[in-house]
């Protein structure tokens, strides 16, 4: 009866080396839609009309970059949810819900907030990423992919992906590809200089792909069909872990050697080696399905969900 007693103890503890609990939290003004990280500064685009900037080290707000409210379809005011934020230089790209369900586009700079792509424009757009200073990438909800000037107020090209219905992009380190997600389950990679298709990543997530990330010339998915897949392309490989759950959201440590994804109905997040494929924990304590993981470096791990609080892991 000991040995018994014993060995379910040994099981236990190990299960629970295993799960992992936030170091820190941060408290945004609203839902977590997207997060970016840059030089010790953690920036939170929320529901509540507003990005929150965060002091990684104190998790104080240093800065609340508030938009006007909008009129909704029942002429109320309403919070304008900000779908992305990113970051270039001392510039802050805030994309945001406007009237009649288009978007709008502002620039933060100089403590001045800019309108660069107004409402009117009628882009329903879903997620907007600089390439350069001047030049920002936007996904349509048409999956169509814009590369916009925001100084001649132009497109520079305009090409539609698939006639799939559009989820995700993601750009690599050097700005130099776009990845493409959609509900066909395949990824897309296109040139950013002119639009143009490089080539296709197929076969392994049969249905929509919630969102993608890449680093270190890896990538990995986040699939409808309970897939996360691995793809290395320069070895013209990949593989999956699959989950019991819908995966909604991954993420790659800097060099790629460390991937996350949400794994389970109870909000967790499981982290693996991209090479060995071990797994190396469970990361708990997300109150709502997880909308972002973030890596700062190998050892740290930013998540959100969609409620106000991001969690900040130790990697062990």
């Amino acid at each position: 009866m000991k040995k018994i007693l014993l060995f379910f103890l040994t099981i236990s503890s190990l299960l629970y080396a295993k799960m992992q609990v936030p170091l820190v939290q941060f408290a945004s003004s609203g839902s977590v839609i997207d997060i970016v990280y840059k030089n010790d500064k953690l920036y939170s685009a929320t529901d509540a009309s507003c990005i929150d900037i965060f002091d990684i080290n104190t998790q104080e707000i240093l800065q609340t970059i508030r938009l006007k409210k909008i009129t909704d379809f029942m002429g109320d005011l309403a919070d304008s949810k900000v779908y992305s934020v990113d970051i270039i230089e001392d510039k802050i790209l805030m994309l945001s819900q406007a009237k009649k369900g288009a978007r709008r586009l502002h620039i933060y700079e100089d403590k001045t907030l800019r309108l660069v792509l107004p409402y009117t424009k009628k882009l329903f757009i879903a997620k907007a990423k600089f390439i350069d200073a001047n030049t920002v990438l936007l996904g349509l909800l048409s999956n169509e992919i814009i590369s916009y000037d925001i100084i001649k107020q132009r497109q520079n090209y305009r090409f539609q992906v698939s006639g799939s219905k559009f989820s995700d992009f993601v750009l690599n380190e050097d700005k130099t590809e776009i990845i493409i997600a959609d509900e066909s389950g395949n990824l897309k990679i296109h040139k950013t200089k002119d639009g143009a298709f490089r080539r296709e990543l197929s076969g392994q997530n049969l249905d929509n792909v919630f969102e993608v990330d890449t680093k270190n010339s890896i990538i990995i998915t986040a699939g409808q069909d309970r897939k996360a897949v691995v793809y290395a392309p320069k070895f013209n490989s990949s593989y999956y872990k699959k989950s019991d759950f819908l995966i909604y959201s991954v993420g790659l440590s800097p060099n790629g050697k460390i991937a996350a994804f949400s794994s389970d109905e109870k909000n967790n997040v499981t982290v693996f080696n991209t090479i060995t494929k071990k797994e190396l924990g469970v990361y708990i304590g997300n109150k709502m399905i997880i909308s972002n993981i973030l890596f700062i470096d190998e050892n740290t791990m930013l998540v959100s969900s969609d409620d106000n609080i991001i969690n900040l892991y130790k990697i062990k």
